[in-house]
């Protein structure tokens, strides 16, 4: 006979456990899957003969609302364990047709009901409580993930759990863990975890055995163990609460600000990793579209100034009343720009890419006061719901600020000078309207920028500069001049990109201007232009970048200084073939 435990999850796309015992206790088989036909895959060859298979998840559940009767009479045994169900009912998705563990019952012809004498059965178990009976428990283990318990709280939790079902090789009914390869994988990854994520792959499958042991007692020590509910309203099947039994006094509750200033520092290295996930996504963001900008920088709060932003009141009152969910600049990017006009094409570019929650426009906000201060444009970004997120970025969002060095140079002093100490109430109206007109020059000097800008670029039209014959590179500023004149209408790309790009034109073979000239002369600019139709302005080496993309094709994807973004160019590279190519101009 075998003892089946069924960690189910009640999505398809999470993991699921599963773990199987033979008649002596001994654990035959520990993993997860996803799909049902891989769970079906994995249970089928123990199922086939006498098993109980027991489910963490709900068989049967008719009521339209609220609780099943079984959960709430579980929950008055158990609730105070900290053990209590969730809710089930027929008002929730997965829960409007057939739940998805009597479809698998149905699928491996296992017979549900708690009082079948049936050889082929399954039961509905559920962890928690098992656990609490079992052990003695005054509180469940806190072994599962939830804000504010921490990697070493965790891990240490899970571990005792684990310990404590080897501990049952000498119960009763026992149940053999040690000698099985899985498992000791299993308990060196709880003990080697470096994040949360690692121990989460991992408790699906200690559940999972849980709920094996859990059927092993229910046939074995039938006089210890209740049956909550029935087959006709939904039941849950756990090894009876001992008499007399007493919960654990719980800790004391910290204040609201204490526990989310807590929860924040215990998230800190988690928060850290989705801040690089993101500086890095914006950089990659501007530069393949093109876009010119001085810096891009990613910081994650600190915990003082997240607890100081929380502690924040207004007449007595918090401004915070859930600082952990309204606090939005957790992640922070800050994209510095040379030139005004950039700011609203990062902003259109964040827009266009990702998912844009909040964009304050503060410059403009503090112009509609007829005033001149702070200006920078705060973008909230959330990466597009389909998206495959990498874990620390997964339902998180960053606040993005976009400034102009300028603006920048003046946000960063006038904080800078603030920090530092209380301004005499004396001299408070004349260092605010010095600031003020700080603020109102340097707005004049970023539209003198703009100015000088594009009478530069004009002036460089017909510009040709000499070559360096000791050099078979041609020279970033060169190139700059070159393109300035090649793609007049474009904006100016990064100091470095020139540098870069004048690489991937050595590996090509281009080692003077007249050749990319001369090269230039046959592609057809327009028709690349109405193709990619770009939605900013794309700086010059974007321009060429394309250029070289419809000449040379795939080649100029295997080029060694396109190593790092060959899937970025391949995608453009199906949009230029799908006109280009018929007019002979994409490589291969």
């Amino acid at each position: 006979m075998h003892f089946v435990g069924v960690d189910l999850a009640w999505g398809p796309n999470k993991p699921t456990g599963v773990a199987v015992l033979d008649a002596d206790g001994r654990l035959l088989e520990v993993t997860a899957g996803l799909h049902d036909d891989e769970i079906v895959s994995a249970l089928e060859p123990y199922v086939a003969g006498p098993c109980v298979v027991g489910v963490d998840a709900p068989l049967v559940v008719r009521n339209a609302t609220g609780n099943r009767p079984c959960e709430a009479a579980l929950n008055r045994d158990f609730a105070r364990f900290d053990a209590g169900t969730h809710p089930s009912n027929t008002g929730k998705p997965e829960f409007s047709d057939v739940p998805r563990g009597a479809r698998l019952a149905e699928r491996l012809g296992l017979d549900i009901d708690p009082d079948s004498a049936a050889d082929r059965r399954a039961i509905e178990v559920y962890p928690h409580p098992a656990t609490v009976a079992l052990f003695r428990l005054g509180r469940t283990l806190k072994y599962k993930h939830k804000p504010g318990r921490s990697l070493t709280q965790l891990r240490g939790a899970l571990l005792d759990l684990m310990h404590r079902l080897e501990s049952l090789a000498d119960a009763p009914a026992p149940m053999r863990l040690t000698h099985h390869p899985g498992w000791k994988a299993l308990v060196a990854r709880v003990e080697q975890a470096e994040r949360k994520a690692d121990l989460r792959r991992v408790e699906d499958q200690v559940d999972a055995v849980v709920c094996a042991y859990v059927a092993l007692f229910a046939t074995h020590r039938p006089e210890l163990t209740t049956t909550y509910g029935d087959l006709a309203t939904g039941y849950i099947v756990t090894p009876t609460l001992p008499s007399g039994h007493r919960p654990s006094p719980r800790a004391p509750r910290a204040d609201p600000v204490q526990r989310a200033v807590q929860t924040y520092a215990a998230l800190q290295p988690e928060l850290q990793d989705a801040t690089a996930g993101f500086a890095g996504l914006v950089t990659t963001l501007l530069d393949d579209a093109g876009i010119n900008y001085l810096s891009v920088a990613g910081r994650t709060k600190s915990v003082a100034s997240f607890a100081a932003k929380a502690d924040r009141t207004v007449d007595g009152r918090a401004v915070y009343t859930d600082p952990l969910a309204q606090i939005t600049d957790q992640i922070g990017v800050r994209v510095i720009t040379y030139l005004h006009r950039d700011v609203a094409a990062v902003a259109d570019l964040l827009a266009d890419q990702l998912r844009v929650l909040d964009d304050r426009d503060m410059g403009q906000e503090t112009a509609s006061e007829g005033r001149f201060g702070y200006a920078s444009r705060h973008v909230l970004v959330a990466l597009p719901t389909a998206t495959e997120a990498p874990e620390p970025m997964r339902g998180r969002s960053a606040q993005v600020q976009i400034r102009t060095v300028l603006q920048h140079a003046w946000a960063e002093f006038e904080h800078d000078i603030r920090y530092k100490g209380t301004i005499p109430e004396e001299h408070a109206p004349d260092l605010d309207r010095r600031f003020t007109l700080a603020a109102g020059l340097l707005e004049l000097a970023d539209r003198e920028f703009t100015t000088i800008r594009d009478r530069l670029q004009e002036s460089m039209t017909d510009q040709r500069p000499a070559a360096d014959a000791t050099d078979p590179r041609i020279s970033a500023q060169d190139l700059a001049t070159f393109l300035a004149g090649q793609y007049a209408d474009a904006g100016w790309s990064r100091t470095d990109h020139y540098a870069w790009i004048s690489g991937l034109l050595l590996e090509l073979g281009i080692t003077s201007l007249d050749e990319l000239a001369g090269l230039l002369s046959s592609v057809d600019s327009a028709a690349i232009d109405a193709r990619m139709g770009y939605k900013y302005p794309a700086g010059a080496v974007r321009r060429l970048d394309d250029a070289l993309l419809a000449v040379f094709g795939t080649r100029y994807l295997g080029l060694h200084g396109n190593a790092h973004r060959e899937e970025l160019l391949r995608a453009r590279l199906d949009k230029l073939r799908a006109t280009i190519e018929g007019n002979g101009t994409a490589g291969t």
